[in-house]
């Protein structure tokens, strides 16, 4: 069994389990890119938006009252647990006092000018995150006179709105109290707030838009989806219902049917924008997913989920900040020729929605995307119910645990995504028998692995091998994920391109603008700085395109150091231009306008900033009377 998961003992209500905030920690290229988060935006914050600052209501003052200081913790405390930075966990400690001194004699807590329910359950999630790295005794008594309100009050004042369709939030919160207490009242907390929460896989499989919103609808905003997701989830925490899991798959690929882009996901700009290269992804949507996959991966076990949660890791996330993390986007675009202030043909946004900056069309964004990489480095791992540590993503890492009474220690020495072999090395203090259950995705069809110096045979089941022994200190584990280039066929028979977990776009070289006198610490327009319309003219022969890896550096996610680059031929495709701010749909394929044939370069989505990755292919034409 695994000791640590649950430390007050209480009944669990799934078969898997976090480890605490602060078990796993990173190291390499994810460590440095927490850093770079730290000495960004994220770390700053409170100096540069006064939405989290002095004032804020969630410190008591006349402030912001709403979603926005709650958004900030919800990445800042995970973030400084992670990196174990005491200023940073000094910088949360206010706002977690003031929380705490806020309840009232009936439960209620927070701001006295805001009554929603909504913000409350993104407030939860900050202090469950903070108890499980604290121990805090005060956040469980805390937590149950809130939810005794809660059942008290929500006959009278149901979810509405925002909480209607975000409920599964604050029901993964009840849980939390449930499995340390098991008290059964809270089973009845659950049940009510289960059925005043949207069905969404009702939506979602039976009436889901067909094409870019025109109008606002909580079921059409990319966030909401984004966090309605897990609501089959959820519930089959209480029900265990594998149909839940059946839904949730179907509704994933309605969303892909009809809003897939060619990075995989579905837009959100910032409704549901259709399925064109150049419709645009919230960033509050990219971090409302993983943290949905991350829960999928939770209650539903399946490697699939973390094969997705890594394509939004270490693709859309990256993608979404500049380099040093120190601005943002609100919408990014697959197909990213021109970021700008301009009008483009979204949903719902203003000109400045594309451009890297502090607070770009609306501030959602600039208090909720800190979640993403904290949060991640928390998943990478789970405890299983027959005590097994399980892979659900592979990033430089160590973990700590203790299994059947003794202390396990994980080091996973790795440049995944950027390459290939996952080494993990494990440390005991005495010989002990445990299980290592490894994703192998779905990619990784040739997958090879050694355990301490021996070959084994990769026998997959549910997406996974199973690596059982007794243990020595250090032995070694190594896991190696060839990856190869692959096609993903796109509408007018276009292409995009996937190696391993990364979407492979065009290099287009960047001119970054930087906006003198804007607000926080950076604001960038990113222009290009050569021809960006090429179609493919070699997809035939991607299984020969060489490429070329080296070590991430300080800044991983940076172009100029792309710890991928791929070689391969296509050619300027005629009449394929900028329509307004934006590439033109790309033409018919196959193409046969083109230019001369050229090298070009591709690298990780994240690391370009200005992009193609829905590609036109080019043909030559052939006089059919030629020998």
């Amino acid at each position: 069994m695994i000791d640590d998961v649950n430390p007050a003992g209480g009944r669990a209500t799934t078969g898997s389990r976090e480890l605490p905030l602060g078990a796993i920690t990173a190291r390499g290229w994810l460590l440095d890119q927490l850093m770079l988060q730290a000495s960004g935006l994220t770390g700053h914050l409170e100096e540069v938006w006064s939405d989290v600052g002095p004032d804020s209501g969630w410190k008591g003052g006349p402030g912001e009252n709403w979603e926005r200081g709650p958004y900030y913790l919800d990445g800042l405390v995970p973030l400084a647990y992670v990196l174990g930075d005491e200023a940073l966990i000094a910088r949360t400690t206010p706002w977690i006092e003031w929380m705490l001194a806020s309840q009232d004699d009936t439960g209620f807590f927070g701001p006295a000018g805001n009554r929603d329910w909504w913000p409350r359950m993104v407030a939860l999630k900050v202090l469950t995150q903070y108890a499980d790295a604290t121990g805090d005794e005060r956040v469980e008594p805390f937590l149950a006179a809130y939810f005794r309100h809660q059942l008290t009050e929500l006959p009278r004042h149901p979810l509405a709105s925002w909480g209607r369709v975000r409920g599964a939030d604050n029901i993964l919160s009840v849980w939390w109290l449930h499995d340390r207490t098991g008290e059964d009242w809270l089973l009845e907390l659950v049940d009510l707030l289960q059925s005043q929460t949207e069905d969404w896989d009702a939506y979602l499989t039976s009436d889901l838009i067909t094409g870019p919103s025109r109008y606002f609808r909580h079921v059409d905003h990319g966030p909401n989806v984004a966090m309605g997701l897990k609501t089959g989830a959820v519930a089959a925490l209480r029900d265990g219902d594998p149909r839940h899991r059946e839904r949730t798959e179907q509704s994933l690929a309605a969303l892909d049917r009809w809003h897939g882009q060619a990075h995989g996901w579905f837009s959100g700009d910032e409704w549901l924008g259709g399925r064109e290269a150049t419709a645009g992804v919230e960033t509050c949507q990219v971090v409302e997913l993983m943290y949905t996959f991350e829960q999928f991966a939770r209650i539903y076990g399946g490697s699939s989920y973390g094969d997705r949660l890594e394509s939004l890791a270490f693709n859309l996330l990256p993608a979404a900040c500049d380099p040093r993390m120190l601005a943002h986007q609100y919408h990014q675009q697959a197909n990213q020729v021109l970021v700008s202030v301009g009008q483009r043909p979204w949903t719902h946004s203003s000109d400045d929605a594309n451009i890297f900056g502090l607070e770009p069309h609306f501030g959602c964004c600039t208090a909720n995307y800190h979640q993403g990489w904290p949060k991640f480095v928390r998943a990478l791992w789970l405890a299983d119910a027959d005590g097994a540590l399980r892979a659900v993503s592979y990033a430089p890492c160590s973990v700590t645990a203790t299994v059947g009474g003794a202390a396990l220690r994980l080091t996973v020495a790795t440049g995944y995504p950027f390459e290939e072999t996952v080494a993990i090395t494990v440390g005991v203090d005495a010989p002990t028998r445990a299980a290592l259950r490894l994703r192998i995705p779905e990619w990784a069809s040739e997958a090879r692995l050694t355990v301490a110096g021996e070959s084994r045979d990769v026998v997959v089941e549910d997406g996974h091998v199973m690596v059982e022994r007794e243990w020595s200190d250090g032995d070694v584990v190594e896991l190696v994920l060839p990856a190869t280039v692959r096609v993903v066929r796109r509408e007018r028979q276009a292409v995009s391109l996937r190696l391993g977990p990364l979407v492979l776009a065009l290099e287009v070289p960047e001119n970054w603008v930087p906006v003198v006198g804007a607000p926080g610490l950076a604001e960038w327009e990113v222009h290009p700085r050569r021809s960006w319309s090429y179609g493919l003219s070699d997809v035939a022969g991607i299984a020969s395109w060489p490429i070329e890896r080296r070590l991430p550096g300080p800044v991983p996610w940076e172009l100029s150091a792309a710890p991928v680059r791929i070689s391969t031929h296509g050619a300027h495709v005629h009449g394929w231009r900028l329509d307004g701010a934006q590439a033109g749909i790309p033409p018919l394929s196959p193409v046969f306008d083109a230019g001369p044939e050229v090298t070009l370069r591709l690298v990780p989505y994240g690391s370009a900033r200005l992009r193609v990755v829905e590609f036109p292919v080019i043909k030559r034409r052939v006089d059919p009377d030629a020998h």
